[in-house]
């Protein structure tokens, strides 16, 4: 264990005996063997950043003591069968990032009814390949608008319309059986007003208040909204609101009913480190942290993506390990490629922040190119991100719950000749169909204003083409719709990371107006993207006849190929590259375990690939895709169809 200046290695013992001598102190001699080892190897990386935080409070010591004291007695409490697979984790530090994990997003009621229903569907999510299941926020939320979950009541509760905390561990404990790991999401920037610590913050409890961020005027809240933006401009403008119950303003970046946690006060990390193992001890396997990029706040910033907030999940990281191993985290970070990495861990918080963190840049960059029907952006903003941390993996996906935000940096849209700000204009005009010849049906989601930003909701299907193909009854726009589904399928698939398939998109489901008839719902309209699984047109999956067939088989054809390909385990180097062609990306998958060339058509016409330049690549001789499990010759110009995708690997002699 490494001194510091704050906790000296004595002081460092004491705590370590103190702990053995009290919470496990009912435990065999070989578990606090394991306490041990587990204590020594992390406490550093818990000093690290929680002197960064609270090292300057002279009652410091006292906090980290209260930290290691839960940890030690969530170790203790720790469920025999998840202590076996905190070992089994343990000794495969890799399992994450394997070719065999392929996720699927649904919300619970959506999907099916409740958690007791999406029990009864792990055959379904089995039939497809999957073995990730993110539940949408299933946590206990205010009653009446919540903005979709995410404003938590009680952490320690289920909504009660999808049952009980008791069902969540018997369907964890089942997909775990079944080779399927639960992700759920917790919300660590805000609790809903209705929570326990706001009600009595609200109740006049100086404790409680410090919780979340009061002000008695606006002296302060007007220094912040200086360079604060605003999440929801349409219909939740500004970042504070002001309550006559308390006379106070509270700080509210996302909804009025949801207040910003003070993580300046240590107590907030200590509940919040204690949900998260109450939570890993009902079988959760992953935690999709929310709105963490805004958990720190500063005068003269935007009060995202502030260092403190990284050192909170490194703490919340290291604290976590020594418990419940086997947990893993996701960042919730929508943002920029340059403050992306981060959040995987970098300099000596490499493989110490995040596991897996969603790479929303490369889902914008797959729908831009689309749209634009060329690949030079793409192919330009990836080939200048940096490389991944070895031990973790980007979160890969098309559509998610939330809008689409046309993160395109200006400097990557300048390097290739474009405006930014006119690109993202077109990509919101493409993609809410006003620009002329559009294939997209989407609406727009948070126009603001005052910076030209226009979100956009859909589903998959809807934004690719194939509702615009129904509403005219054209079997050639039909064809390249799915074509179109089927190549972002095969993208996230290739690409470096865990490929996410958000419910009803391995059928082809379209935008959902119904929830225009749900008060709570009716003013915000990404639940148009949210439709209700129509198992109806599930059960169709095995009629040929139908596109839902088409889409389903193909979909998880592609998913078991993906399986099978040791060269897409997400340790390979994976790289864009120039291919000759603007109309045809490729991205190389390069490690020991293989080299896998991927190439697809963004366009809805015939390309092709020059052979001198596959040879260039080192894709000469007999090849190999994949994909179709068929054998191509690079003699001669590689010809791709329509929104065709290959994944090439050179066939070695025996």
């Amino acid at each position: 264990m490494n001194d510091t200046s704050v906790v000296d290695e004595v002081e460092l013992r004491g705590l370590l005996d103190g702990l053995l001598r009290g919470p496990l102190r009912q435990m065999t001699p070989l578990e606090q063997a394991i306490f041990r080892i587990r204590f020594e190897l992390y406490v550093p990386d818990v000093l690290r950043p929680l002197v960064k935080l609270y090292g300057e409070r002279p009652d410091f010591a006292a906090h980290l003591e209260n930290l290691l004291g839960i940890v030690a007695r969530a170790y203790a409490s720790r469920p025999e069968e998840l202590r076996l697979l905190d070992l089994r984790r343990v000794s495969e530090p890799d399992w994450f990032q394997q070719p065999n994990m392929v996720g699927y997003v649904c919300y619970v009621d959506r999907f099916a009814g409740d958690l007791a229903g999406v029990k009864d569907k792990i055959p379904y999510l089995k039939e497809l390949g999957v073995t990730y299941l993110h539940l949408m926020p299933l946590l206990e939320p205010r009653p009446g608008p919540n903005d979709g979950g995410y404003a938590v009541m009680d952490y320690r509760e289920v909504n009660p319309a999808y049952g009980t905390m008791n069902d969540l561990r018997e369907l964890a404990t089942a997909l775990r059986r079944e080779g399927i790991s639960l992700c759920v999401d917790l919300v660590c920037n805000h609790t809903a007003k209705e929570h326990e610590w706001a009600c009595k913050a609200v109740a006049g409890d100086p404790v409680y208040q410090d919780y979340y961020y009061f002000f008695p005027d606006r002296t302060l809240p007007d220094q912040y909204e200086l360079t604060l933006p605003e999440v929801f401009p349409d219909f939740a403008p500004g970042n504070f609101t002001y309550y006559d119950t308390c006379q106070r303003w509270v700080w509210t970046t996302f909804n009025e009913y949801q207040w910003d946690l003070n993580y300046t006060n240590p107590a907030v990390l200590a509940e919040m480190l204690d949900i998260m193992l109450f939570l890993a001890h009902q079988g959760v396997e992953i935690l999709r942290l929310d709105a963490v990029a805004f958990m720190w706040k500063r005068l003269k910033t935007d009060c995202q993506n502030q260092p403190e907030a990284h050192a909170i999940l490194q703490a919340f990281r290291a604290l976590t390990r020594i418990a419940a191993p086997g947990l893993l985290f996701k960042a919730e970070a929508i943002v920029s490629p340059d403050r992306l990495l981060p959040y995987l861990g970098l300099g000596a918080a490499t493989n110490k922040e995040c596991e897996i963190a969603y790479h929303n840049s490369f889902m914008v960059l797959l729908w831009s190119s689309l749209a634009e029907r060329r690949v030079v952006l793409m192919t330009h903003a990836l080939q200048n991100m940096p490389d991944t941390p070895v031990g973790c993996a980007w979160l890969t996906y098309i559509r998610c719950h939330d809008d689409i935000g046309w993160a395109v940096r200006d400097e990557d849209a300048a390097a290739i000749g474009l405006s930014g700000f006119l690109h993202r204009a077109f990509l919101s005009d493409f993609y809410s169909g006003r620009f002329a010849g559009t294939f997209a049906r989407g609406v727009t989601f948070q126009h603001n204003p005052k910076t030209g930003d226009r979100r956009i909701s859909g589903t998959l299907a809807s934004l690719a083409g194939l509702e615009a193909a129904a509403e005219k009854q054209d079997w050639r726009e039909t064809d390249l719709a799915v074509r179109r589904i089927l190549l972002l399928h095969a993208m996230i698939l290739a690409f470096n990371g865990i490929p996410m398939i958000y419910m009803g998109d391995e059928l082809g489901l379209l935008n959902d107006k119904r929830y225009l008839d749900d008060p709570n719902l009716a003013e915000d309209n990404r639940w148009i993207h949210r439709p209700r699984m129509d198992w109806h047109q599930a059960e169709q999956r095995h009629d040929w006849q139908t596109l839902t067939a088409r889409i389903f088989h193909a979909t998880r054809d592609m998913i078991q190929a993906s399986k099978r390909t040791l060269s897409l385990h997400a340790e390979a180097r994976c790289y864009a590259v120039w291919t000759h062609n603007e109309q045809v990306f490729g991205l190389i998958r390069d490690s020991a375990r293989g080299r896998l060339l991927a190439l697809a058509n963004f366009t809805e016409r015939d390309q092709k690939v020059p052979r001198h330049r596959l040879h260039d690549m080192g894709f000469d001789g007999e090849l190999v895709d994949r994909l179709e499990g068929q054998t191509l010759d690079s003699w001669s110009d590689l010809q791709l169809e329509p929104y065709q995708a290959l994944w090439l690997e050179k066939v070695l002699e025996a």
